[in-house]
């Protein structure tokens, strides 16, 4: 196609559409169907005319244009942005017994003797989800904690298989449709990439896994544009006014408005079909362009899948099968003793370096002096190590066939490595630890875990960094983190402006984590990101969590007496409460937002659905509300829906729901509704 540059405004805009239709017809048939129609040259000149309309009349550009997939200047730092509906994780399966037990539940939850189910490839990437409004890509983030992610639109616009125009007919697209899929790099990127590094002497990337990521999660658009990395769309979140039956039919959706699906996704009536399926990947895997780490099985009925629900972690309705662990044979170099946050002293085999699992593995844990020592783990040894899904990988067995009588016997030191205080092994534990409470490796790695992302999420701030912040005095305790200054971080070694800038905004950033963060970042023994996330949102503020007696907390689900007595503990000590106030008056956010617990939950076991477009609240204040007082907000209606809620332009699920003669409510109805309870 060759275009004239127009000499008028009128003539110019209606040759940008017509390039930009073109454009996007064929990056959709070369970037997610792998059959392109033109050549390369072609496509390129079709672009350079379209750069060149858009440069002449500025007031054409668009954001869901071809030329703006590169982003310009970088960003500070990501924003967190909330995800309309959950990311769940998937439970996991490692056997062919597993999946028949995952069957066996389905079966007896749905009361059938057979379910019908769909299985795709498991893509070793990163877990993105993506907003469309109106047809044109809004927002991209990341899954982060499944509830809120970080938001990579600019790194995201650069992907070439995602579409800025979603391509179906005008009845097909819904004003809004959250998809969701997976990132990744192709192996072949994957090795240019890292024969790139090599040459330039940086250190090389463990697998295309944190190859993507990393690249997604570059501060700079630029540098990400120049990783081919591409998607894979699975899913969908919220959708306006579109209706499935079964999950492949959802799929095939996806498909028709021109994101990009994996297509060896096959549909089975039977669990042994599956098995047989999922074994067949085993091997298969190798052959692909890029990895896969196992298989995802789904109840392809969406009815089914709602009739199943979930638990607070995962989707019953959904499993992770696990290729079986890949093992590899290396020699151990050294043991070393690190020390944990809690003060247990723990070994880690030292290994020549060897690929395992898509990565390059160096250390090994040894877990504690008994394992060391019922497998006779001896530094020089060869050893057979392995390693499955993202657990940390082990030494399976030593090579005693390869001795040369030169091997070293392992000896667990009775002193702390870091600050030679006594270790002691108590009688029942398996562990030596540290009891000098002011070790450096403790506060270390007491740093490191309440700046991780589970827990405040400071991007930045590593290991070498805190560390550095230690030597140098500039920090005692992590409220301390909270008064750094560009002055401060530039006395660091390799801290230059603009690193020192984009750390203190990030620190700033994460002031805004909330009280669960906060609970899980100190390092409260036995205290996880669950059972944090449960006591903030029960007390709803730091000064009740911190006055809680341990027969409050044992009463709150999931939380057992081993992290009651450990959370009174903690706040029973002064230094606690004191650390507390210093990060109030730093200007954390000690709240969360309060769950309805008084009494009997009004809409406990009660689904509901919301549909059209709300006036007064968002769709994600509605589904918190719904969620605190004991309902559920499911993306489908059935005979098992309780109410549906509906906005204007309200559209198939409104005729669903009259058609089942399912309870309609106007949003002033529902409000109501929620405040008379």
């Amino acid at each position: 196609m060759n275009f004239e540059t127009p000499l008028n405004l009128a003539e110019a805009a209606e040759s940008v559409k017509k390039l930009r239709h073109e454009i996007n017809y064929h990056s959709h048939r070369y970037y997610a169907l792998d059959n392109p129609e033109i050549t390369d040259a072609t496509f390129d000149a079709m672009l350079q005319q379209l750069i060149k309309l858009e440069t002449a009349f500025p007031e054409l550009i668009s954001p869901d244009s071809p030329t703006q997939r590169v982003g310009s200047a970088p960003n500070a730092a990501f924003d967190r942005v909330a995800h309309p509906t959950p990311m769940r994780s998937l439970g996991n399966a490692f056997s062919a017994e597993d999946l028949q037990a995952f069957d066996n539940r389905v079966k007896a939850a749905l009361g059938k003797d057979a379910v019908d189910y769909v299985v795709e490839l498991k893509i070793d990437g990163l877990a993105i989800n993506l907003i469309y409004q109106e047809g044109r890509l809004l927002r991209g983030a990341t899954r982060g904690d499944g509830t809120e992610g970080e938001d990579v639109t600019s790194n995201i616009r650069t992907i070439r298989s995602v579409p800025l125009v979603l391509a179906g007919g005008i009845k097909d697209i819904p004003a809004l449709l959250e998809v969701r899929g997976e990132v990744y790099m192709p192996r072949r990127e994957f090795e240019r990439l890292n024969s790139e590094r090599e040459k330039a002497g940086e250190q090389l990337m463990a697998n295309p896994r944190n190859a993507a990521a990393g690249s997604l999660r570059q501060l700079d658009p630029r540098i990400t544009a120049q990783r081919s990395l591409d998607v894979f769309i699975y899913g969908i979140g919220v959708r306006e006014n579109i209706e499935f039956n079964t999950h492949a039919e959802m799929l095939e959706y996806l498909k028709r408005l021109g994101l990009k699906i994996n297509s060896r996704y096959k549909v089975f009536s039977d669990i042994s079909e599956v098995i047989n399926y999922c074994s067949s990947w085993t091997e298969k895997r190798n052959e692909l362009p890029y990895d896969i780490d196992g298989m995802v099985i789904k109840v392809n009925s969406l009815e089914d899948q709602e009739v199943l629900g979930a638990t607070a972690k995962d989707p019953r309705w959904a499993i992770a099968y696990k290729f079986p662990a890949e093992q590899a044979t290396t020699v151990v170099e050294d043991i070393f003793v690190g020390v944990g946050r809690t003060g247990t002293l723990t070994p880690t085999a030292i290994l020549k370096p060897v690929r395992l699992a898509g990565s390059v593995i160096s250390r090994a844990t040894l877990h504690n002096e008994d394992y060391v020592k019922e497998k006779d783990i001896r530094v020089g040894d060869t050893v057979i190590i392995h390693k499955a899904g993202d657990v940390i990988p082990e030494v399976v067995s030593v090579v005693k066939s390869s001795r040369t009588g030169s091997e070293q016997p392992f000896v667990m030191p009775d002193k702390c490595p870091e600050c030679r205080s006594k270790a002691v092994r108590r009688e029942g534990e398996a562990a030596y630890k540290c009891v000098n409470k002011n070790c450096p490796a403790l506060k270390r790695e007491g740093f490191i875990h309440f700046v991780a992302r589970d827990a405040m999420n400071i991007d930045g701030l590593g290991p070498a960094v805190l560390a550095s912040l230690l030597e140098a005095d500039l920090v005692s305790d992590v409220a301390d983190l909270y008064k750094l200054n560009e002055q401060d971080l530039l006395k660091l070694e390799r801290m230059g402006p603009k690193s020192a800038q984009n750390l203190l905004a990030a620190i700033e950033i994460s002031k805004q984590a909330g009280l669960a963060r906060v609970l899980f970042g100190l390092g409260i023994r036995y205290v996880g990101v669950k059972a944090a996330g449960t006591i903030a949102r029960h007390f709803g503020n730091i000064d009740e969590v911190t006055k809680a007696g341990f027969d409050q907390l044992v009463q709150l689900e999931d939380i057992g007496e081993k992290i009651a007595e450990s959370l009174v503990a903690y706040f029973a000590l002064p230094e606690n409460l004191a650390l507390v106030e210093k990060l109030r008056k730093a200007g954390l956010k000690l709240t969360e937002d309060k769950l309805q617990t008084t009494g009997e939950q009004p809409f406990a076991g009660k689904t509901f659905v919301l549909t059209g477009t709300l006036a007064q609240l968002t769709r994600a204040d509605a589904t918190k509300l719904i969620e605190s007082l004991g309902g559920k907000v499911a993306g489908s209606v059935s005979k098992k829906t309780s109410y549906v809620v509906a906005g204007e332009e309200a559209g198939s699920k409104l005729e669903k729901a009259q058609q089942l003669g399912v309870a309609v409510l106007s949003e002033d109805e529902f409000i109501h509704l929620a405040k008379g309870c």
